[in-house]
């Protein structure tokens, strides 16, 4: 299943510390060998500063206690470094720490500023030195104390490039420490900035769109109204687009939400749209589970891209979240998942017959047939469908209206030819006898926080020491 794996598609458009849960669950799913990914955490550690991180790995990898000379002395330059930052922001650093200095703080950041410069001589130069020191803070791993830095030096930064860059260094640490509530409150924040600003080229606003929305993964799927965050979020017609033109592997992420989510049902047409739009593009079993389902009304091709789905689902990240109770370990998403996706082939099955043996349909569902019978008389009791089982045949049927299908037909062109004639007569009556010959138709921040370059194609992107 590693043929299905998004790893190395969706790993350029996050911050390299972003990777690395990526990193351990397939770690964990040994869905690579064990060295490659070791070799691939180096790769990553060899660019921050977590170096005692980077040690512990060597060791694992080559099974050996000693650790080269270069990797020894990289420690010694990151404390030094970490040592100098921390006393160009020593005299901000001291003031923060005082709660009731911190009170005669003001919204007003120019207020702020004279009058740390004017009673604590703290300049610009020590406020760049708080964002270095939060910077490096993070690189070294230090999520918890770069959040609380970030945090306060956006309330003192006037620079607007500079504060959508601590900006998403919040996130990244927040969404790091598994603070999803408070992630979820920068990540709409960081949103808003984004469709509001004016950025030097629609480009590179379509690139950071196309970084919140994976930034966005790991709130989405572990927060508790994610599932509605998601559809919101991508659906927007914005958002919709820039995943049409560089992201088209984030449509198995909408696909899932839209699927398990029952209350967001209404999103299923549009979503089936934009499935057969990207499918030249981007297809895997769950995409191809709808469109065999909706598209194509392949019951069996859909039967079988269901069955592909399970290890689809258990071999991502973002959906194949353990839950571990007792001496049980469970997979949530993967059972609703299954839960909706049996519902839609029943619902489907049933508007095209009227009478469905019930054996086949367990075949089709993938369950036996006693948990198959069971399974569909709970369906039509709670969801109150017309319908009912009969025991003798081992049928379920479809109760239909006294009428035919083709009077039916019959009775609907009747009604829209006594429409159409109404409505012609009414124009006529509008515009006179004569009409016009020729109708007229009018025509009508994370750049400084990663250190890359304003381009869609990127490789791995990191908040950068150089900034």
């Amino acid at each position: 299943m590693a043929m299905h794996d998004l790893t190395s598609s969706i790993a350029p458009h996050l911050d390299r510390h972003l990777v690395f849960p990526l990193l351990e669950f397939l770690q964990e799913r040994q869905l690579y060998a064990d060295d490659e990914i070791l070799k691939a955490k180096i790769d990553l550690l060899s660019q921050m500063n977590m170096v005692d991180y980077a040690m512990d790995i060597h060791k694992t990898l080559y099974r050996t206690e000693e650790v080269p000379k270069e990797m020894m002395d990289r420690r010694a330059e990151v404390v030094g470094r970490l040592k100098s930052l921390e006393e160009a922001a020593a005299p901000l650093l001291s003031f923060l720490l005082n709660a009731a200095l911190v009170q005669e703080l003001r919204p007003d950041k120019q207020y702020n500023l004279q009058m740390l410069n004017d009673r604590f001589q703290i300049g610009p130069e020590q406020i760049e030195a708080l964002y270095q020191y939060a910077k490096f803070q993070f690189e070294c791993g230090n999520y918890s104390d770069a959040a609380v830095y970030l945090y306060q030096y956006r309330a003192l930064c006037t620079n607007s490039d500079r504060s959508l860059s601590a900006l998403w260094g919040k996130l990244a640490a927040e969404i790091l420490m598994q603070n999803w509530d408070v992630a979820l409150e920068e990540l709409n924040r960081l949103k808003e900035i984004i469709d509001s600003k004016n950025f030097a080229s629609p480009l590179y606003q379509l690139q950071n769109r196309i970084w919140l929305m994976h930034w966005s993964l790991f709130i989405f799927f572990n927060h508790e109204n994610g599932r509605n965050g998601i559809i919101d979020l991508f659906f927007q017609d914005r958002y919709l687009n820039a995943i049409q033109t560089n992201a088209n592997h984030l449509v198995r992420y909408l696909a899932t939400a839209v699927i398990v989510n029952k209350r967001r049902r209404n999103m299923l047409k549009e979503l089936i749209k934009v499935i057969q739009q990207e499918s030249h593009a981007y297809k895997d079993p769950i995409t191809e589970f709808l469109e065999c389902l909706y598209v194509n009304y392949d019951f069996e091709g859909a039967q079988l891209k269901l069955q592909e789905c399970e290890q689809v689902i258990l071999n991502d990240p973002f959906l194949g979240k353990r839950v571990e109770d007792a001496n049980f370990t469970t997979v949530p998403l993967r059972d609703e998942f299954f839960e909706n996706a049996r519902l839609f082939i029943f619902e489907t099955y049933c508007r095209i017959h009227q009478c469905i043996d019930i054996g086949m349909l367990a075949e089709k569902l993938n369950m036996k047939y006693d948990e198959a019978e069971g399974w569909i008389m709970n369906l039509i009791q709670n969801a109150k469908l017309d319908a009912r089982i009969d025991s003798m045949s081992r049928t379920v049927v479809m109760k239909t209206s006294s009428a035919s299908a083709h009077e039916q037909l019959i009775e609907s062109m009747k009604n829209l030819n006594t429409r159409l004639r109404g409505l012609s007569c009414c124009i006529l009556h509008q515009i006179g006898p004569s009409f016009p010959t020729k109708n007229g138709i009018q025509e009508t921040g994370l750049a400084a926080w990663t250190g890359t370059s304003s381009t869609v194609s990127v490789k791995s992107v990191s908040f950068q020491m150089g900034d």
